[in-house]
């Protein structure tokens, strides 16, 4: 027999805002991620697992810290 649960939270506007910034990091994360992987796939290159926290690594250095900070607080 299968379950399913439901849950509904509410967060507060300080919990809405930091959920939105890190979904946003998120979202631009795995855009840049597929975007190297696709450019790879153009070139008959595969990227993989490594190679990827590889670049994930090098973002973070790169990246505008106000922009974009990786699930890590400002």
């Amino acid at each position: 027999m299968k379950r399913a649960f439901k849950y509904r939270f509410y967060p507060t506007d300080e919990q809405a805002a930091e959920l939105s910034r890190t979904f946003g990091c998120v979202r631009k994360v795995y855009n840049m991620a597929l975007a190297a992987r696709t450019e790879a796939w153009t070139r008959q290159e595969r990227v993989n697992y490594n190679a990827t926290s590889t670049m994930l690594t090098a973002w973070k250095k790169t990246e505008e810290p106000t922009t974009t900070t990786y699930g890590r607080a400002a």
